[in-house]
């Protein structure tokens, strides 16, 4: 697909992951991208909310970064993300610090491809599916591949992360 290469799909295509990427239209006036995203494939794919992942990125007490994934619809839960990966306490990363440390912007933040490795954790029920969305690293552009994959490929962890 002409006008989709990111750091994200190119790290796929350099692995030979299997992986789709499909584009929709961003509005600029989008409160939410997570939303944004499941609206505009939700139905042309045939995916549930809960299939579609957002990726949030967290400061640990330590004061490193790392990035959550889950669901768009569910709440991330710092205190299960942070214990996954080791800490004690996380609160949510400035979004300006965000982007600075992976090279998205907000809202089209990929958990692959990013400018620095950070610990990763994605909540487990990436693996109740046979594929899962995440950004493609670019609003507007989602990737759609297996989620054994994804897990693999940002080195992640997995635990249940969200809240309720």
């Amino acid at each position: 697909m002409a006008g989709t290469a990111t750091p994200a799909t190119k790290m796929l295509d350099a692995h030979n992951v299997t992986h789709r990427v499909h584009s929709y239209q961003h509005d600029p006036r989008a409160e939410s991208f997570g939303s944004e995203a499941v609206d505009a494939l939700g139905k042309t794919l045939g995916v549930t909310a809960h299939q579609v992942f957002k990726t949030l990125l967290i400061k640990l007490d330590s004061g490193a970064l790392a990035v959550a994934v889950l669901p768009v619809p569910a709440k991330l839960s710092l205190k299960s993300a942070a214990a996954a990966l080791g800490a004690r306490k996380a609160a949510m990363a400035d979004p300006r610090e965000a982007e600075r440390s992976t090279g998205y912007v907000s809202g089209g933040i990929s958990p692959l491809g990013q400018r620095k490795t950070l610990p990763t954790v994605i909540d487990a029920s990436a693996l109740d599916w046979d594929q899962v969305l995440c950004s493609a690293g670019r609003r507007g552009l989602e990737i759609e591949l297996a989620p054994a994959d994804l897990v693999r490929l940002s080195g992640a962890a997995t635990a249940a992360i969200t809240a309720g």
